[in-house]
């Protein structure tokens, strides 16, 4: 819809020509992340955890979550990006790659920093929503990530040849605003899971609440997905990504169950 934030045009910079473009995709992508790590940061506050450490990790989380978006992209679309690698640079990347990196990266860091690794999944996971809701609106701005065509009243219709170029929206058709889809949910998670860790009963509940639910959402969202980034199965009936959010809805049962089941300690 506009993939475009503000156009330089052409910039020379020590003999090297190049234009210069501040895509609307990697400004709320941006601003996505440091919303989000402020709202980890205050949240982490409360409950005596140092708002530096809380940043640390956030640039931990910021380089292995791109990078896991970007090998799960490259392995999902092998065929694509053989032939052309360098456009897996201006792509997007597939979430679940970057969550997953994420979450090992965070893991890593709790052990290391001696912070309660459940404790602080529970602070981070709003934040994660948060910041994956203000993403999809830069995916819905650039293009990629789009629906199927759909008659739909509310379908939206591309017509920028950038964003074609791109991503490789089609033009001129209406599509299913998959992308609004997820951002819409990922808010409306966001402000449950702030509601529920006023309530919540033991360590672990938050992050893994946030994993059943966005699994279970986006497993449904991606019947609604036109692009194939994301990798098709079984002859194209279920992408990549509703394999990984199965496999991802029964581990998050078994730890909430699992872990509902443990002495617990003061929960925060």
């Amino acid at each position: 819809m506009f993939p475009k934030l503000f156009d330089f045009g052409e910039i020379s910079i020590a003999g090297f020509q190049f234009h210069a473009v501040l895509h609307t995709y990697g400004f709320l992508l941006a601003a996505g992340f440091l919303i989000a790590l402020k709202v980890g940061a205050m949240r982490g506050k409360r409950v005596g955890v140092d708002a530096q450490l809380t940043m640390d990790l956030g640039l931990y989380i910021l380089v292995s979550s791109l990078i896991g978006a970007k090998v799960l992209l490259l392995i999902v679309d092998w065929q694509h990006y053989q032939h052309d690698p360098w456009s897996l640079i201006r792509s997007g990347g597939v979430f679940y790659g970057g969550l997953i990196a994420a979450v090992v990266t965070s893991i890593w860091f709790f052990r290391k920093h001696k912070l309660s690794v459940w404790k602080m999944t529970d602070i981070l996971a709003p934040s994660v929503a948060l910041g994956h809701g203000i993403g999809r609106l830069g995916c819905f701005a650039a293009g990629c990530c789009y629906g199927k065509p759909t008659t739909a009243p509310w379908g939206i219709t591309f017509t920028d040849p950038y964003a074609r170029e791109v991503v490789g929206v089609p033009l001129g058709i209406a599509l299913h605003p998959t992308q609004l889809y997820d951002s819409v949910v990922e808010f409306a998670i966001f402000g449950f899971l702030i509601f529920l860790a006023t309530r919540k009963k033991f360590d672990g509940q938050i992050f893994w609440s946030y994993v059943a639910i966005y699994s279970t959402a986006r497993f449904v969202i991606e019947f609604y997905r036109g692009d194939l980034d994301r990798g098709l199965a079984f002859g194209g009936a279920v992408s990549t990504s509703q394999i990984i959010a199965v496999v991802l809805v029964l581990i998050a049962s078994v730890a909430l169950l699992s872990l509902r089941r443990l002495p617990q300690k003061r929960v925060a």
